[in-house]
């Protein structure tokens, strides 16, 4: 079926990740939205770290390095949301480890009926936290976090979004969740839809590497 949302649908995978792209084909297959595969940048094949990672920074905010991984899931992220900038168009924004629920896509539909209330939703997060309740929509509230959920599992941000964060990446010093969350350093309207209508499929990641994380 034809997809009548106005909005891209990326799927950020690794292209050896082929196990996981069948998983993809079989969520979204669900669904009547189109979407497309976003090839992830491999940190472990980089030559070289890029030269906007600050590493003594990112041992000093974040108490670790960056593993190459979640370098190379920053860059993916960088260019989905170059693509977004690029088209023009609001994009959805899939890493290949998710499970849609039957509200999916009722949750996009009334999304799109209140885009003047947000600049990106948050669609899924690796640990419930506290909120503060902004708007009851049919299918969900949109709600601001008050703690950080971690993971980036699936977000829908629009192009403006989509620009002011490229804007602030000129240094990468923190895990591409946490630079989402970082409301201080882009000052984006950063919210989230609740009960999350994407769920994580919990098996181990091609993209990134680090089992988990503190908030």
């Amino acid at each position: 079926m034809e997809s009548t949302l106005p909005i891209q649908v990326l799927v950020i995978s690794l292209k050896r990740s082929v196990e996981r792209r069948k998983r993809v084909e079989e969520q979204l297959g669900k669904t009547s939205i189109q979407w497309s595969f976003l090839n992830a940048v491999d940190g472990y094949a980089l030559a070289k770290m890029p030269s906007s990672y600050q590493k003594a920074k990112v041992k000093k905010l974040q108490g670790y390095e960056l593993t190459p991984g979640e370098v190379g899931c920053y860059l993916s992220h960088i260019q989905a949301w170059e693509s977004c900038v690029s088209s023009q168009k609001i994009t959805l924004v899939f890493e290949d480890d998710f499970l849609v629920s039957s509200r999916f896509e009722s949750v996009l539909n009334d999304l799109l009926t209140v885009t003047q209330e947000w600049h990106l939703v948050r669609l899924s997060g690796i640990y419930e936290t506290e909120d503060r309740l902004l708007t009851s929509l049919d299918s969900f509230d949109l709600v601001q976090n008050l703690g950080e959920p971690c993971g980036t599992a699936s977000y829908i941000l629009n192009p403006n979004a989509a620009k002011i964060l490229l804007e602030n990446t000129a240094d990468i010093y923190e895990p591409v969740d946490h630079y989402l969350e970082h409301f201080k350093k882009h000052g984006l309207r950063c919210l989230a839809a609740k009960p999350y209508p994407v769920e994580l499929a919990h098996t181990k990641s091609t993209i990134t590497d680090r089992p988990g994380r503190k908030s």
